[in-house]
C-alpha cells in the first residue's frame, strides 16, 4: 500500500517561505482558519498560537502550500496530495542541503524560469552542464538550494 506524505521544510519565516514557494510552483497556500477557528472556540488551542496572514487566521509557526488540482479537505484546508509544509525553527540553516527540490520547467525555459524565480526572491548559485543535461542551482529566501531543469 503507498502512503500520502508531504516535504517538510525547517525555516525561520514560515510564511515567506510559503508566499515564495505557493508563487514559484503555482501552488496554494492553504487555508486553515475554519479550523483553527473551531479549535480556539474550543479553548482546544491559544490565541498566541496564530497570526493574521493574507487576510485570514493562521498558524504562526506552520504553513502549507498544496497543488492546486489535488484535493484537500474542506474542513480543516489541509491538502490531501501534493504538498510544502514550512515550519519554524530557532535555529539558522547550516550546510548544505541533504534533499532538494527539481523545478522541471519545460523545454527551452529554464533560463526564463530561473530569472523568474530570482525576481521571486530566489538566488542563482551556478550552472550545471554535465553529460545528462544543464541545469541552474539557485537558492530559495532562506538559502534552501533547488535546480531549475
Amino acid at each position: 500500500m503507498a502512503l500520502h506524505w508531504k516535504l517538510v521544510i525547517d525555516a525561520a519565516d514560515p510564511h515567506a517561505q510559503a508566499d515564495f514557494w505557493a508563487e514559484a510552483l503555482g501552488y496554494l497556500v492553504e487555508d486553515n482558519s475554519a479550523l483553527i477557528e473551531r479549535l480556539l472556540a474550543l479553548g482546544a488551542a491559544p490565541e498566541a498560537a496564530t497570526i493574521e496572514a493574507r487576510g485570514r487566521r493562521a498558524w504562526r509557526d506552520l504553513v502549507a502550500v498544496r497543488h492546486p488540482d489535488d484535493p484537500y479537505d474542506e474542513e480543516s484546508g489541509m491538502g490531501l496530495g501534493r504538498r510544502l509544509l514550512f515550519q519554524r525553527v530557532p535555529e539558522p540553516k547550516a550546510g548544505k542541503n541533504r534533499l532538494h527540490l527539481d523545478v522541471h520547467a519545460g523545454p527551452g525555459r529554464r533560463d526564463a524560469e530561473a530569472a523568474r524565480l530570482e525576481g521571486l526572491g530566489a538566488t542563482r548559485s551556478r550552472k550545471v552542464e554535465e553529460p545528462g543535461g544543464t541545469w541552474w542551482v539557485l537558492a530559495d529566501p532562506e538559502g534552501n538550494e533547488f535546480c531549475v531543469q
